[in-house]
Parts: C-alpha cells; sequence; structure tokens
C-alpha cells in the first residue's frame, strides 16, 4: 500500500468494543436505572461477568487503563470488600439465581491481589451466582509479579485462561516505556501456568511503540510463537497524552510514523499468518484448533470490551470502579473514582455513574459494526428486515463508503458489504460509517491503524 492511502486513511476512530462507545455514555443510566434493567432480565439468561482492579505496582508509560499505582495492599484490601459488597448488590438485584458462563478479570493488574483474596472472590460469586462447571475464566497476568505459588493459587481458585502483557522484549523499547520485562520472565510463567494446568493462554503484542524497528518486530513475534500461545493480540499503541497524562513520559519525537507503523503491522500480521496463526477481525490471531478460530467459521465470533471474544452471553454484569456492563436495555459504566465507588456501595446503592439506553436504530448499527468487525461482511438488507427497517433508510451511510470502496477497502454489491484483505486493517474505518455518533467524540480515539 503506498503512503498516500496510508496518510489518507490515518485517521482517528473507535475500537467499537461497543455501540454506541464509551464516550457517549450520559449520566441518565445510574443505579436506579441499572437497578431495573437487572430486576428485568429473563432468568434462564446466561451471564459473563468483569471484574476490574484498577491497581498496579508501577505505572507503565503506554497504558490507556484506569489504575492507581500502590505501594501498600491496604488500598487493594479495601477495594475487593467493596467489590464483594457490590456483588451483593446485584446478585440482589437479578429476579433469580443466575449462570455465569465467562468471568474476566482486568485492570490494572489483577496480579495485584493475594491468593486468599481470590478463593475469597470466587466463594462468593459461587455463593450469589450458578458458576457453570465449563466456564471460562481468565485472569489478565504480569509476569514481572507473579510467582508459581501465585499461579498454583490461580489454579485453586479455578482460573483456566491467563493473558499476558508482552508489549516488547526490546530492553530499549521497555525502558522507553517503563515496563522491564525480560523475555525468560515471560517464558518462566507461561511453564507455571501450563503446569498448574492454566493451558489456556493469550498473549498481546504491540506495534507503534518508541524505538520499535521492523526487525524488533518480526524478532517479537517469532520469539512469542515459540512460547505457543493460544491466542494473540496486535494492538498499535495508541497515543493520546491529553487523555493519559502519563504518556507525556513518551516523546512523541521517538514514535514511528504512519508509514513505519503500518510497516510494522503489515510484518507481524503476514509473520503470525506464515507461522500458522489464523487472522481473526483486524488485530486478533488463534491457533488453528483454538476456540475462536472455530468461531469463525460458526458465525459465534463477537466483540466486547476485552476484544474479540467467543463468549456469547447476551448480558455482561461489570463490577469495579469504571468497569463497563452491557445488557439488553443498553451499557453502564461504574463510578470512577474510588471514594465516589466506595460510597455508593456502603450507602446501599450500585455504583453505576452513567451509560446509554439503546434506541431500535442504536441497536440495528450496533449488529451492522459487529458484523463487519467480526466477519468483515455484512448483508444491510437482512440486518435491517430483522429490526423492522427499510434498507433505504441506510443509503447516506453506503455513500460514505464510496471512497473506500474507489480505494479497494470494501466492496459495495447490492446490499452486501465486504471489506477485502487489503482493507482488512482499515475496517474500523468501513464501520463507522454507521456510526451515528462519531462525528462528537472523534478526539478521544486512536488511529485506525
Amino acid at each position: 500500500m503506498n503512503n498516500d492511502l496510508i496518510n489518507k486513511y490515518d485517521l482517528r476512530v473507535p475500537r467499537y468494543t461497543s455501540y454506541p462507545t464509551a464516550p457517549h455514555f450520559g449520566d441518565g443510566v445510574n443505579g436506579e436505572v441499572y437497578q431495573k434493567w437487572l430486576s428485568e432480565l429473563d432468568p434462564a439468561t446466561p451471564l459473563s461477568l468483569y471484574f476490574h482492579i484498577p491497581f498496579c505496582d508501577e505505572m507503565c508509560w503506554f497504558c490507556g487503563c484506569y489504575t492507581k499505582i500502590v505501594k501498600r495492599y491496604d488500598p487493594v484490601k479495601e477495594y475487593l470488600d467493596a467489590l464483594l459488597a457490590e456483588v451483593d448488590l446485584v446478585a440482589d438485584a437479578l429476579p433469580a439465581r443466575m449462570t455465569a458462563k465467562h468471568l474476566h478479570w482486568g485492570g490494572g493488574s489483577p496480579t495485584m491481589l493475594k491468593g486468599e483474596d481470590w478463593m475469597a472472590i470466587m466463594t462468593k460469586l459461587r455463593e450469589r451466582f450458578d458458576v457453570h462447571e465449563e466456564a471460562e475464566i481468565a485472569v489478565e497476568l504480569d509476569p514481572r509479579t507473579a510467582t508459581e505459588e501465585y499461579v498454583a493459587e490461580l489454579e485453586a481458585a479455578g482460573v483456566n485462561r491467563a493473558s499476558i502483557g508482552v508489549q516488547s522484549y526490546e530492553p530499549k523499547v521497555q525502558e522507553a516505556i517503563n515496563r522491564i520485562q525480560p523475555y525468560e520472565t515471560t517464558k518462566q510463567v507461561i511453564a507455571w501456568l501450563r503446569a498448574h494446568s492454566i493451558t489456556h493462554i493469550n498473549m498481546d503484542l504491540m506495534y507503534g511503540l518508541p524505538f520499535q524497528t521492523i526487525d524488533e518486530i518480526e524478532t517479537m513475534v517469532d520469539m512469542t510463537v515459540d512460547l505457543q500461545p493460544n491466542r494473540i493480540a496486535l494492538f498499535g499503541y495508541a497515543h493520546v497524552p491529553w487523555m493519559q497524562s502519563h504518556q507525556k513520559m513518551i516523546k512523541e519525537e521517538d514514535l514511528p510514523d504512519a508509514a513505519q507503523r503500518w510497516e510494522q503491522f503489515t510484518l507481524a500480521v503476514e509473520r503470525l499468518k506464515k507461522l500458522g496463526y489464523v487472522q481473526i477481525g483486524f488485530d486478533h490471531f488463534a491457533h488453528p484448533e483454538d476456540s475462536m478460530a472455530n468461531a469463525i467459521e460458526t458465525g459465534e465470533l463477537h466483540r466486547n470490551f476485552q476484544g474479540y471474544t467467543t463468549d456469547t452471553a447476551p448480558a455482561m454484569l461489570g463490577f469495579g470502579a469504571s468497569a463497563i456492563g452491557y445488557l439488553p436495555q443498553g451499557y453502564v459504566q461504574n463510578e470512577r473514582p474510588l471514594k465516589a465507588y466506595r460510597q455508593a456501595i456502603y450507602s446501599g446503592a450500585l455504583p453505576a455513574a452513567k451509560g446509554i439506553r439503546l434506541s431500535g436504530q442504536d441497536e440495528l448499527r450496533r449488529d451492522i459494526i459487529e458484523d463487519l468487525m467480526c466477519n468483515l461482511t455484512v448483508d444491510l438488507d437482512a440486518r435491517c428486515a430483522q429490526h423492522g427497517t427499510d434498507v433505504d433508510a441506510l443509503k447516506e451511510d453506503v455513500e460514505k463508503l464510496m471512497p473506500l470502496a474507489e480505494d479497494d477497502i470494501c466492496t459495495l454489491d447490492g446490499d452486501t458489504i465486504t471489506v477485502t484483505e487489503t482493507g482488512r486493517p482499515f475496517v474500523r474505518l468501513v464501520a463507522s460509517a454507521f456510526d451515528e455518533y462519531l462525528t462528537s467524540g472523534q478526539g478521544r480515539h486512536s488511529k485506525a491503524v
């Protein structure tokens, strides 16, 4: 792809882990609304549960997550007490004891938790929910602070999938992002996980970081594949220092430009495919025998706040400060400041601070965007028929795709839109044509590639 085209589409668009996206949530959805939505759930609805642990030992300068740096365990313990109380509040609001089929811990760093706290959390969850015997229980793991004893405690708690952040193995890059994590450390932790029956391994890599080169990207991919993870996520670093002040520690002059980012991304993708991984959407890769690779064939690939997923639950309940959940009625996000989060819970209220109620139009566009993001194609007529809408209502949105079609990023065949293999890295741009909220939030999104 020539540089003119790369520069032309070097735009900021959402990652579409939800639609509408989080910048458009408002305070019209509060604890009372959330409680009502919970009570209206069909008791037979399978649930996905997400838990946010907003603490780290130190700040990684590339990070875009909500987290706090702590040197003592007291704040973490206080937070967990509130989190367990929130579990009771949510469970009390549900119409019945419901089944949880997918549990995920993110951060921050869940590795901050002590072993006994993992057991306390899982005991509470099994008291208040029917945790399915085949439930996926996934934890984001920081290899820098994990020990074999800690991994054994995760096994005892029932954890069966671990997601490991790597970013880069190059010391100069690690120093520039304030995350010193030798390859041997990562390799050792993965060996411990497998020895303790946590055999589903995800690994996160990044391109577009300061001082990264083509040679370093190729080496990074090869070293990662040698560890044989089931899934690999390849993220482009999003430099948004106006939103994340610690990113100011990364000098813009040390970052690759748009053409270099594109070269890094392209090389990593082609290398991963050559080494046997199946490309999922635009930034995930799966071993051919992994369930995510199979989900492409069965049409069960989905997208949520953790990225591409095989989780098919129609409702995800978010626990913890800043956690986001979704229900058939809409999206809900908890209070972000820890103090406000705890105050809400200890007053007996659900800590929901904002969200958005889905309109019929939102639901239609959400499904269209997910089709494009997951399957790289959408039949607009079929989707509109499902939602009782005439496809002609999307005429202006389709017209936005004409320039992309001229540049071979997508094809328009009647009411069917298909992202080309050339256009796969730009699928977010294709999806954004159907985003009615986009113009009011562009400054808060990451670049398309």
